[in-house]
């Protein structure tokens, strides 16, 4: 199975581990939204060549101008599209165009130059101003945009019908194993509004705001002063909380949009705004777990929970120091309860650690306290947990009250072999 799971046999600009005719079963049992459709907006999906097969260009057209909130990967090295929206968008959208099998990043001024081409193309064809396009990319980076197919394939969206939620995440992954949706309902006095969204990420996974994209769409009217802070508020316990490599993507995209008719008022109440911040919290750490589920080669979930800390910055260092240690990484997959590899993390992190401090658990093992093993630990027991496909670690430093839990996958022969045959 491994060697059928290789990229070694796709073309350059194509890494699809999705689809493969084995039987390998998902980690984890997914959701997925099979035939949502939007009224507020329309989806298309094509294959035009920047894979090998399978769609990978995906264009999502907005019925009305609409307000949106976006963040972007902090790295100093960041992709042409996202250097293009920051410059042009103005937080109102009518066109979104996202590509797959080429990351348009670090492809110097040809990069900007791709994009102003294809989006005037587009501007032209859906009589909007370019300002209110919004473009990203993802795939391989460093080579140069072939931008005659995105704007060769616009005159067939006339006689394109729409396509479902389904489609279109399937239309942006590159290494993923599955297309990464979910479609959630709220309540709100005697309407119910929906709040959906796709992404994609398996690899170069660990958010600074992986090749992470994520797209989601509340079905009301809100500000982008309230779409800016509930992004913000519900930020850092989803996306910003995983880590499949710790390598940042160029490519790291997060925009939410509010879909509703010019008819519809705008919602100011705290109580109606509360409730749909609360639901999209759910939505952004759904999507998150299922990115992190689909680590390029996982074969374990791996839950770090710090508590304990005196700070939350300690309690960040220290359960990302753990989460990204391709030494806890390794026992993991190896099945190896090896708490002194998590011992060493921790120390690594922070220097202000007081180690007679920390209470160590794998699972609801204790296996370290007060500064040495915990010497009534059953191995037999802790031997049989380390068997599950979700490990939880759990570390109070006994410092503090701050926490932060963080999701991480293992390390295994998988992820070095789909990486290291990515561009073969």
């Amino acid at each position: 199975m491994a060697n059928k799971r290789s990229t070694k046999d796709l073309s350059l600009s194509s890494n699809e581990r999705l689809y493969l005719k084995d039987n390998h079963s998902f980690l984890f049992k997914i959701k997925k939204a099979k035939n949502f459709k939007s009224k507020y907006l329309d989806f298309y999906t094509f294959h035009v060549g920047f894979k090998k097969k399978l769609d990978d260009l995906l264009l999502v057209v907005f019925k009305e101008l609409t307000p949106l909130s976006a963040v972007y990967s902090k790295t100093s090295t960041p992709s042409a599209p996202i250097i293009w929206d920051k410059k042009n968008n103005k937080g109102i959208c009518k066109l979104l165009i996202i590509n797959a099998g080429n990351a348009n990043a670090h492809t110097g001024k040809n990069g900007i130059k791709a994009i102003d081409k294809y989006v005037a193309a587009a501007s032209k064809y859906f009589k909007c101003k370019k300002s209110q396009i919004l473009v990203s990319s993802t795939g391989v980076i460093g080579e140069k945009l072939d931008v005659d197919k995105i704007i060769k394939i616009l005159p067939n969206i006339s006689k394109s019908q729409p396509q479902n939620l389904l489609s279109a995440s399937k239309a942006i992954m590159t290494t993923d194993t599955f297309p990464k949706n979910i479609v959630k309902k709220v309540k709100i006095n005697s309407k119910v509004i929906k709040i959906f969204g796709i992404a994609k990420g398996s690899g170069m996974i660990f958010p600074n705001m992986g090749t992470m994209l994520s797209y989601i769409f509340i079905e009301a009217n809100l500000s982008k002063d309230i779409l800016k802070k509930m992004l913000h508020e519900n930020l850092d316990s989803s996306f910003n909380s995983i880590s499949v490599d710790s390598d940042t993507s160029t490519s790291d995209t997060l925009i939410l949009f509010s879909l509703s008719s010019q008819s519809q008022k705008i919602i100011k109440s705290p109580n109606i705004i509360n409730k749909i911040s609360n639901a999209l919290k759910e939505v952004m750490s759904d999507l998150a777990l299922q990115i992190i589920s689909d680590g390029e080669g996982i074969s374990k979930l791996i839950e770090v929970k710090v508590n304990g800390a005196k700070t939350y910055k300690q309690a960040t260092a220290v359960s990302f120091s753990i989460a990204n240690s391709p030494l806890v990484k390794t026992a993991i997959a190896g099945e190896d309860a090896n708490w002194g590899r998590v011992i060493m993390a921790i120390g690594k992190a922070d220097s202000q650690i007081e180690q007679n401090k920390i209470k160590l658990m794998f699972g609801d093992y204790l296996v370290a306290n007060k500064g040495h093993k915990y010497e009534k630990i059953n191995l037999k027991k802790l031997d049989t947990y380390m068997l599950n496909k979700h490990i939880k670690i759990k570390v109070n430093l006994g410092l503090g009250k701050f926490q932060r839990t963080v999701y991480s996958s293992d390390l295994t022969h998988e992820y070095i072999r789909i990486n290291a045959d990515y561009r073969s």
